[in-house]
């Protein structure tokens, strides 16, 4: 049987090694403590926030396939929100998702899925791979001390772009592409209260400031703790402000999200802040996963598609079928 190391324990990653788990040995290395990528869950003391993916939608039927089992057994759940649209700090339109399609979050955490998808995989935390070596017919891996984590037939990457083109040999036809991929960064501002804010929305999507988001993470299904906001600045603004001091740029969102939504968060008993330097990509043309079966290398994301949590479930799920033909 085949072995295959996969790179990267998100959606992308999981879902791979899940389709192939039945028909090669696979493990998946992931460099952080748990598994998820940006559908990750923080704790401060009582409060929970939701710091990346804040919802994901079902429009192929494939992954709407995926998500019935996840739905029956309860840990992916619908997000009925009152959401606003915010333009020029004032809210512009509102609406019940209950009306519309279904907005999905995880329960109890936004890892939730993640972790129910690793179940019963040969899953390695803490585990960052470094160098990739080729070793006559395979691919030794190495961490950042040099130590081996393993030999395997084919390797693949489901980081991110900028950090696949990094790791990945020289020798892959598709490195060229990868390194094209231009993925944006974003700051995630997380505001924990004990007492609520005066605020008669959930959800709000905002346009014309550098705030692009803001959403009430308490109100998810599932949680069970006091008052959470997360406020997420835009993708230009965070590139343009990556290297900024953070208490700089927590000064700046707190002023951006008193002026945009009316909430002065002097109150909040608890304030945040990540760093995303690699959090979205817009839609993309062309290739949705890449493979170099002479090299026994791919890689794969949801920069193949679009930054949505249903294009790194498709594009792994197509990488996997034709994986699966190569072995």
């Amino acid at each position: 049987m085949k072995r295959i190391a996969i790179v990267g324990a998100g959606v992308a990653g999981l879902t791979l090694a899940v389709e192939t788990n039945a028909v090669a040995e696979v493990t998946v290395f992931e460099k952080s403590r748990g598994y998820g990528g940006r559908m990750a869950t923080r704790q401060a003391d009582s409060f929970q926030f939701d710091h990346g993916t804040q919802f994901f939608t079902a429009k192929s039927e494939q992954f709407a396939h995926f998500l019935e089992p996840c739905i029956a057994q309860g840990y992916v759940v619908r997000w009925d929100a009152e959401f606003v649209e915010i333009e020029s700090g004032k809210i512009i339109s509102r609406r019940n998702w209950a009306e519309g399609p279904p907005h999905y979050v995880c329960a109890p955490k936004m890892n939730e899925l993640a972790r129910q998808m690793a179940a019963g995989l040969d899953v390695i935390l803490e585990a960052r791979v470094a160098k990739i070596v080729e070793s006559g017919s395979r691919w030794q891996l190495y961490d950042q001390n040099q130590a081996m984590l393993g030999e395997f037939d084919w390797v693949v990457l489901s980081i991110p772009a900028a950090q696949a083109f990094d790791l990945m040999p020289v020798s892959f036809c598709a490195r060229g592409p990868i390194g094209q991929k231009q993925m944006l960064g974003c700051y995630s501002l997380m505001l924990g209260f004990t007492q609520a804010p005066p605020v008669d929305w959930q959800a709000a999507f905002v346009s014309e400031a550098d705030i692009s988001w803001i959403s009430n993470d308490s109100s998810k299904p599932g949680r069970h703790g006091p008052y959470t906001l997360l406020v997420h600045s835009t993708n230009r603004w965070a590139e343009a402000n990556m290297d900024t001091a953070t208490e700089t740029v927590i000064e700046y969102l707190l002023q951006e999200l008193e002026q945009v939504a009316g909430i002065n968060a002097s109150s909040a008993d608890h304030v945040g802040l990540h760093r995303w330097r690699y959090a979205n990509i817009a839609k993309q043309d062309g290739e949705r996963f890449f493979i170099d079966p002479g090299q026994r290398l791919a890689a794969v994301g949801d920069w193949c598609i679009h930054g949505r949590i249903e294009a790194a479930y498709l594009a792994a799920y197509e990488l996997a079928q034709t994986l699966k033909a190569q072995l």
